[in-house]
């Protein structure tokens, strides 16, 4: 997605290696013209999968995943990374460890939003070691629902998490691919630009 992929180039800072910050526009400050192409995006590359719910995580992948749900007209749910006075029955919970922020989480939301008959599309802001989507991955699998797929913002190949899933069987569809972040530049994965383009 050339929009996505300009302003990761233009906005984006690399911090080492293996993180990229890009809260001008993704996850801090938001650009909603951008969310909006995200979800038009993700509309269109999901739309032969029957979708009847979305999920993500809190709180970077609401965003776009609230642009995704309004276009392809499903409900949006969020996973709880805290506990909520509000919500403490009847919950399906997963266990999450972030390699950014070295903690592992509780992820939690309630049954009465995750029903059988789902079919749900999960999408998150970030895909790296692939921990955060296996994790809610796990509760659609508790609720004895449907995982149809994974979007994804950005995408790092460089690290596991795509192969891990996609090895699983999942489809993932990622809107910008890296391949590397070495000497103070992105550099976009190629191979998919050119598979996606034949």
């Amino acid at each position: 997605m050339e929009l996505l992929k300009q302003k990761i180039l233009h906005e984006g800072v690399i911090l080492s290696e293996s993180v990229l910050k890009v809260d001008s526009f993704l996850n801090h400050q938001i650009d909603p013209q951008l969310m909006m192409e995200i979800g038009n995006e993700f509309a269109e590359r999901f739309r032969n999968d029957a979708v009847t719910k979305i999920l993500t995580i809190e709180s970077s992948g609401i965003a776009p995943a609230v642009m995704a749900a309004l276009k392809m007209n499903v409900p949006l749910v969020f996973a709880r990374k805290r506990k909520s006075l509000t919500l403490v029955e009847d919950l399906l919970s997963s266990q999450v460890h972030s390699f950014t922020k070295q903690e592992t989480n509780e992820i939690s939301v309630s049954k009465k939003y995750l029903k059988e008959a789902d079919k749900v599309l999960i999408i998150d802001d970030f895909l790296a070691n692939g921990q955060a989507a296996l994790g809610l991955a796990d509760l659609v699998q508790k609720a004895n629902a449907e995982v149809v797929g994974f979007g994804i913002v950005i995408e790092k190949s460089f690290q596991k998490g795509g192969e891990l899933l996609r090895s699983q069987g999942y489809k993932v569809e990622s809107l910008a691919e890296i391949q590397a972040l070495m000497d103070g530049q992105v550099l976009f994965n190629k191979k998919k630009e050119e598979e996606t383009l034949t």
